[in-house]
């Protein structure tokens, strides 16, 4: 598969790459070529081997799995289980406000954000969990709602989901507690739910939307997702700081508030991860100059070696 050129595994998992493939659909693609074993056994797949009961129908179902003879008998749609299905959906949630329009990296013209990023990483995991015959759901939110996909095994979610996924960053900012209680209303059993946010959000608020999904036995993974210039914060001569969320242009020297800077980001990123290790949740900061494809293995393998001690 190219674009124009020959992609290496190394280099077209590279955000720089990444920046200079058009769409969504191909860079989950090129990503997911790149890593198909790490993400084969996924932590939401759960592979047919045994039959263990029925369970009722419910659309988006996979209609492959509908027992007929249970149908011709009651006139009911009830679906085959088995013995190590996880029965989980994933629920993706991908923030679209307007700090996640923020990208440092650029190359031959093209800036890649932190949205770029997250929804680059939101396609690679519909496109496998489809692959396995999972059901997946969508909400692109700011403040709000801004595109909604619910979950759904159907052979065209693929195409519905990226589509929402290029549903463009609004000037709004976060608001994950409601949008936690709308996408509640998506689930109707047990989900894996993945935030894909810079979560530049109150403590508060995020705590109390990860409790209204524990408290719905969800499990939920937290993808911090910042660029390197807000990790690093390298810049060295006077600057014009915008807010993307409205908050208006500061002319600031950097060097003088390098140290407290730091410190806030240190603080904040650990008072996110305490908030997710109190409810039993995952939580990873990623980098957005950093190569997807490895990021993902190596989370996904550390999931499941920890979920296999359980």
């Amino acid at each position: 598969m190219n674009s124009g050129r020959e992609f290496a595994t190394a280099d077209y998992l590279h955000p720089e790459t990444l920046a200079q493939v058009a769409g969504i659909d191909l860079r989950a693609r090129l990503i997911v070529e790149g890593l198909m074993t790490g993400l084969h056994r996924s932590p939401y797949q759960g592979q047919a081997v045994e039959f263990a009961e029925h369970r009722q129908y419910t659309p988006g179902d996979d209609l492959r799995h509908l027992d007929w003879k249970v149908f011709g008998r009651t006139d009911k749609l009830y679906l085959k289980r088995y013995q190590q299905e996880t029965n989980l959906d994933l629920i993706l949630l991908v923030d679209g406000s307007g700090s996640m329009d923020y990208g440092s990296s650029t190359r031959s013209g093209h800036v890649w954000r932190k949205f770029d990023h997250a929804t680059s990483i939101a396609a690679v995991l519909a496109y496998q969990a489809l692959l396995q015959q999972d059901r997946v759901g969508l909400i692109v939110f700011a403040d709000r709602v801004l595109d909604m996909i619910r979950p759904s095994g159907a052979r065209d979610q693929w195409r519905s989901i990226i589509t929402a996924l290029g549903t463009q960053p609004v000037n709004a900012e976060t608001q994950i507690e409601r949008v936690a209680d709308e996408a509640l209303s998506l689930i109707n059993r047990r989900a894996l739910v993945v935030v894909l946010s810079d979560l530049f959000e109150s403590i508060d608020a995020l705590g109390a939307a990860l409790a209204r999904l524990r408290f719905q036995q969800h499990d939920v993974v937290l993808f911090q997702t910042l660029d390197a210039h807000e990790l690093q914060f390298p810049f060295e001569a006077p600057t014009r700081f915008v807010g993307l969320e409205s908050e208006g242009r500061l002319d600031l020297d950097p060097r003088a508030l390098r140290t407290a800077y730091l410190e806030q980001v240190e603080q904040h990123v650990g008072s996110v991860s305490e908030s997710a290790r109190r409810f039993g949740f995952d939580h990873e900061v990623i980098d957005t100059s950093q190569p997807i494809g490895p990021v993902l293995s190596h989370y996904l393998a550390r999931r499941n070696a920890r979920l296999k001690m359980l």
